[in-house]
């Protein structure tokens, strides 16, 4: 189980998010505006909140623009991690760059998302080495969100002992899952050495074969980062579930900007 709270938080940020249409064209997907402030400075504040100290973001698409965007939102330490292949990769090999972070407790989180700082709290706090935020009621968010379909959703069932047994697109029908992995994790220092080492074996065993397939990823080069989760679930890791009702939004269309302001304009914690 875990010890002290994590004081850090490895953002994945490398990707265009192509879907968002012109509002990326120029910009890095987490720099766009919800409302008052940047997907990147919701976040900032949520993890503020926590007690998180210090920020590691992996940059690709136009990371000249993410760095200084992201000292503008964020007052404490802040390190650039680049991913050049970001073009050809997806979320789990951005997250293998910064492989060299994962020696300490840390939260783990995708880039277009927001959450209330109750969220970020709870994660913290989380006692796991490994711990999911998962959003019972997720469904209720896909409704009338005709842009991104519900079965798009990277869903999560538990196991006889409350643990994740199953997690990422596809992973189960959506009407049988517990909930949606809303793309921020915990891991503990020993949770973060567990998913360091699982990386190094996949690079081994990977090597020169990207092409195949990993998990539910098609090819290993396109893995998600749910991929790894459920690569070491396979392996008997417990997995804890954190679980919330809503308080969070995915930034994935055009569509998706206008219901995720509408978020954080109906939560006093961020007014």
């Amino acid at each position: 189980m875990s010890g002290r709270a994590p004081k850090k938080a490895i953002i994945i940020a490398a990707g265009r998010g192509r879907r968002l249409g012109p509002h990326t064209e120029e910009t890095p997907k987490c720099l766009v505006p919800v409302g008052a402030q940047p997907i990147l400075g919701w976040v900032a504040r949520a993890f503020e909140a926590a007690g998180i100290e210090e920020l590691v973001i992996i940059r690709g698409y136009r990371g000249d623009l993410l760095e200084a965007g992201a000292r503008a939102l964020w007052p404490g330490p802040i390190r650039f991690i680049d991913n050049p292949a970001w073009q050809t990769n997806n979320v789990l090999l951005s997250l293998a760059y910064a492989r060299a972070e994962l020696d300490d407790a840390t939260l783990v989180t995708y880039s277009d998302i927001i959450f209330t700082p109750a969220v970020a709290r709870a994660i913290t706090a989380a006692p796991d080495d490994l711990a999911l935020v998962i959003d019972t009621a997720f469904k209720d968010i896909y409704v009338g969100r005709t842009e991104h379909p519900l079965d798009e959703g990277e869903v999560a069932d538990l196991d006889d002992r409350g643990g994740v047994k199953r997690v990422g697109k596809r992973a189960l029908p959506a009407h049988e899952a517990y909930g949606e992995f809303i793309g921020l994790a915990k891991l503990s220092a020993a949770g973060a050495r567990l998913c360091g080492a699982a990386l190094d074996e996949l690079a081994a065993q990977y090597a020169e074969r990207e092409d195949e397939p990993f998990q539910r990823a098609a090819r290993y080069q396109n893995a998600y980062l749910t991929d790894l989760l459920q690569h070491l679930i396979d392996r008997g890791q417990p997995v804890a579930p954190v679980p919330i009702v809503g308080q969070w939004r995915e930034i994935d269309t055009g569509q998706d900007l206008e219901r995720a302001r509408l978020l954080v304009e109906s939560q006093e914690e961020w007014s």
